[in-house]
């Protein structure tokens, strides 16, 4: 169960380290690259956020989360300047693909393609 504190702790996070990819992200995995920020999630002690981002429009989004992770200092100090004023402690972050739409997607397909072979049973 998460604390209030917590959830505004982690939506503070998600905020600011979005408007971080959007300038530093280029940099950092290229132009083609879409990463978005999908769920923060902070420990109880607000001292690590974990972000799950949402990587599109590259086949090889593992990479991505790599390149990400070798710049992980740079980012935590760009999201340090943002969040400095709210926040005592600067959370250390770690990154985690979240796979949610690619799996809606997946499943969508799969009942796209069961209703054109007419296995789906009768609609009443």
């Amino acid at each position: 169960m998460e604390t209030k504190r917590q959830r505004q702790a982690a939506e503070l996070v998600k905020r600011n380290f979005s408007l971080v990819l959007q300038q530093e992200g280029s940099y950092i995995y290229g132009p083609e690259p879409l990463v978005t920020v999908t769920i923060v999630k902070m420990t109880p002690d607000l001292g690590q956020a974990k972000i799950y981002l949402s990587v599109f429009n590259t086949e090889n989004k593992q990479a991505v989360l790599l390149e990400m992770e070798e710049e992980i200092v740079r980012l935590r100090q760009s999201l340090a300047n943002r969040i400095k004023r709210h926040i005592r402690r600067i959370p250390e972050i770690a990154f985690f693909a979240d796979d949610t739409l690619d799996e809606m997607y997946r499943v969508d397909a799969l009942f796209n393609r069961l209703y054109e072979e007419d296995q789906m049973g009768e609609e009443e």
